[in-house]
C-alpha cells in the first residue's frame, strides 16, 4: 500500500549541529552514509556530548565538501556562529569548538564500537534521576515520562549506541501530517522542522490520522530502494525547545506535545534493506 512519498531528506554530519538538505542519499546499514559521524565530547566529563546539555550546538552547522562512502565519512566542514570555518579533522578543531562555545570540547569521528569506553555514560549531573530525566525530556513535574524500558538497554550505560552516535535508533521518519497536526493545535508557535531534525521528511496526503507515522510501528516500510522497520513513536527531548539561528526558545513547544501527541513526535526506524533514497520516492507500507 503506497502511503506517500518522501518530501525532503536531511543529514547532520556532526551530532547535534544543523546539517544538510539532500536531493538524494544512500541508506546503509546504519542509517544515511555519514549521518552523525563525528561528535563532540567533554573533556571535563569525559563522554560524548549533544545538545541536550550544549543548547549553542544547535546554532552550529556541519557538512561534507565530498560524499561519504560505506564504512567511512570524510571529515565534515563545522561552522560556528562566529563566522569561524574548519574541518572536523583539523588539529585546532577542539579549540575552535571549546573557544566558542566555552568549555572543554573534542571533536571526534565514529570509534569502533569495541572501543566501548569511547561511548560509555558517565555520572549523572544529578544524584536524582528523575530530575535528571525531566531535565532532559523537559517535562513538568505535572508531566508524564517517556516510557524508558521502551529504548534499547544499552542506552542505560552508553551515551549512544556503541559505534554509533544516534540517540537510539539510526533513522527518524517525520510526516508533514504530524507537524500540521501540533501545528493547528498550537498556532501562537512556529513547529519548525528544524526543531525535530528528521532524517526524512514525508507527504502522507490521504491520510486522515493526526500522527500517521505512529500507525506504522512495527511494520516494514519501503523508502525509495531501503526498507526500514518501524521501532517506536520518537519521544522529545529539550532540543526540541531550544533557540537557535532565526528561531527562539520555546518551552511551550512540549507542552503542546505532550498534551497532543504524549510527548512524541515521528518514529523511530532500523534498516532492514539498505538502498537509495531521492525526493519524491514512494512510501509503500510493506506489513509486520
Amino acid at each position: 500500500m503506497t502511503a506517500g512519498a518522501i518530501h525532503s531528506i536531511h543529514r547532520y554530519p556532526v551530532k547535534s549541529m544543523l546539517g544538510e538538505n539532500l536531493e538524494s542519499a544512500q541508506i546503509g546499514d546504519s542509517g544515511l552514509l555519514g549521518d552523525r559521524a563525528w561528535a563532540l565530547r567533554d573533556e571535563t566529563r569525559g563522554s560524548i556530548v549533544g545538545a541536550k546539555k550544549i543548547p549553542e550546538l544547535m546554532g552550529c552547522t556541519a557538512r561534507y565538501l565530498e560524499e561519504p562512502g560505506p564504512g567511512q565519512a570524510p571529515a565534515a566542514q563545522i561552522h560556528l556562529p562566529d563566522g569561524s570555518t574548519f574541518m572536523s579533522d583539523s588539529t585546532d578543531a577542539g579549540s575552535h569548538v571549546s573557544r566558542v562555545l566555552g568549555q572543554s570540547l573534542t571533536v571526534w569521528p565514529l570509534l569502533p564500537a569495541e572501543e566501548s569506553d569511547h561511548y560509555r555514560r558517565r555520572q549523572a549531573e544529578s544524584s536524582d534521576f528523575e530530575s535528571e530525566l525531566r531535565t532532559v525530556f523537559a517535562r513538568e513535574a505535572t508531566e508524564p515520562l517517556p516510557d524508558m524500558a521502551a529504548f534499547p538497554p544499552e542506552l542505560f550505560e552508553y551515551e549512544s549506541p556503541p559505534g554509533t552516535y544516534f540517540d537510539a535508533f539510526p533513522l527518524l521518519v517525520l510526516s508533514k501530517r504530524s507537524l500540521e497536526t501540533v501545528q493547528a493545535a498550537d498556532p501562537e508557535r512556529v513547529f519548525d522542522v528544524r526543531r525535530f531534525r528528521p532524517n526524512l521528511l514525508l507527504d502522507v496526503p490521504d491520510s486522515g490520522d493526526s500522527f500517521p507515522e505512529v500507525n506504522w510501528v512495527g511494520r516494514r516500510v519501503r523508502f525509495g530502494q531501503a526498507v526500514l522497520e518501524i521501532s517506536m513513536a520518537c519521544p522529545r527531548c529539550v532540543m526540541t525547545t531550544h533557540g537557535f539561528a532565526d528561531l527562539p526558545k520555546e518551552p511551550g513547544i512540549m507542552r503542546t506535545l505532550v498534551k497532543y501527541a504524549g510527548g512524541n513526535l515521528g518514529v523511530y526506524a532500523s534498516v532492514l534493506e539498505p538502498g537509495e533514497v531521492r525526493i519524491g520516492d514512494s512510501v509503500e507500507i510493506l506489513g509486520s
